[in-house]
Formats: structure tokens, sequence, C-alpha cells
């Protein structure tokens, strides 16, 4: 059992480690200019969308009412989120000023939320056996490349170098390998859980895109550029999950 408990959080690590390789792009592109912001933001922008309708329609197939509440859970929870930095008056991050920081940690909070339900994921998946386990886990490690990626979007264009985007990324996918572990061991219990977490982590990104990101990029960028992008981005992402099958 504690062979088996270390696998599965090695595998779940591994998982966390692949986000980071989405700051990797950024390592050739230079920081600046409003353009580059607009356009990151939107890039952002779809990605988290087709995430988040990929995560509701992954949690419908488990539970319906079960996903529904966990969206509404999740807006509440952002909204709620939102309500308390603001009240806190800001803070600063690197050489962000403070909006830009509060607008930083609200993606990192959100990103988080949703890898407790990816970790929750891989250990019900080697519940039901190794190999399959083995596969889920390569397809959320590929799956969480983009996720880095819009976060990284959000934090380069922003002066945060690509390296910390890249620690911020699997930071916030470190709630996988501490989910999983448990998640294999009462594998009835989380099964359960999986499509409120579905739901929750959609439901809070999808308030995100709408509420920040998008209203960001369509400041900078033109709204016909920005709307090209955002459909590219969800294409992309999209064709992406296609490629690495179904997760849990």
């Amino acid at each position: 059992m504690a062979d088996a408990s270390l696998a599965v959080f090695t595998y779940a690590l591994l998982t966390a480690l692949a986000t980071g390789l989405g700051a990797l792009p950024f390592l050739f592109i230079p920081n600046g200019g409003k353009r580059l912001l607009g356009l990151a933001n939107s890039v952002a922008a779809g990605l988290m969308l087709a995430a988040s309708f990929s995560l509701v329609y992954q949690g419908l197939a488990l539970g319906a009412g079960k996903t529904l509440l966990g969206v509404l859970l999740g807006l509440v929870f952002i909204l709620l989120a939102h309500r308390f930095i603001e009240a806190r008056g800001g803070f600063e991050w690197g050489r962000m000023d403070r909006i830009d920081a509060k607008k930083a940690l609200m993606i990192v909070l959100v990103m988080t939320a949703h890898s407790f339900a990816e970790g929750v994921g891989v250990g019900v998946a080697f519940g039901g056996g190794h190999a399959f386990g083995v596969f889920i886990t390569l397809a959320i490690a590929v799956h969480n490349i983009p996720e880095g990626l819009a976060i990284s979007s959000v934090l380069v264009p922003r002066g945060v170098p690509w390296w910390r985007a890249g620690f911020w990324s699997v930071f916030s996918s470190l709630p996988q390998p501490l989910m999983a572990v448990p998640a294999y061991w009462f594998v009835e219990a989380f099964r359960s859980f999986l499509p409120l977490g579905f739901g929750f982590a959609a439901g809070a990104m999808i308030w995100l895109v709408f509420s920040e990101i998008l209203t960001d990029a369509l400041e900078d960028t033109p709204s016909e550029t920005v709307a090209s992008v955002v459909t590219l981005a969800i294409v992309a992402m999209l064709g992406f999950q296609l490629l690495i099958g179904p997760t849990p």
C-alpha cells in the first residue's frame, strides 16, 4: 500500500511540474508593450474558457446536479475572494502595481482551486488500475502545460520573470499530488466529489475571464483582434484535449 501511494504521489507531482513548462515560451519572448499584454490576456482568456467548459462537460457526465452546484459555489468563492482582496486595499508583487498584483493573485488562486479537482482525478484513476492511472496522469500533465501558459500569459507581461512565472504555475498545481493520495485511498468517496470540484473550478474561472482578463485585453487591443485570438485559443485548447483523450 505504501509503495502504491508513493507511486501515485510521484505521478501526480509530475503533472504539477508539467504546468511549469507553460512558461518556457516566454524565455524567447521579450516583455513590454500594451499590445503584447492585450494579446497575452486574450490567449489566457481563450485557454481558460475552453478549460472551464470542458470541466463542466466532464462534470455533467458524472453528476449534473453536483456540477451545477459546484459552478455556483465557484462563483460565490471568487466573488468573496475578490471582495476580500479589494477590502485589503491591494498589495505589491514584484514590479507590479497594486492593480496588476491583484489580477495576478486572482489567476493563481483560481488555478490552484482548479488543481484540487485534477488531483482527485489522478487518485481516482489509479483506483481503477495502474495502467489507467498512468494514462490519466499523462493526459492531465499534457493538459497542464497550456494552463501554465495561461498563468504565464498574465504574469510575464506584467513584469514577472519567465522562470518565476513557471514557479507560480507549478505552485498552482501542488494540490494535485496532495489530493491524489487520499483520493486513491478512498476512491468511492472522492469519486462523488469530482463533479462538484469540476463545477467549482469552472465557475471561478469563467468569472475571472469576463471580470478581469477580457476587460484588460479590450483596453489594450482592438476588439476584433481580441475576439480572433480568444477563438483561436479555444480551438487550440479543445484540439489539445481531443488529442490527449478524456480525463476522469
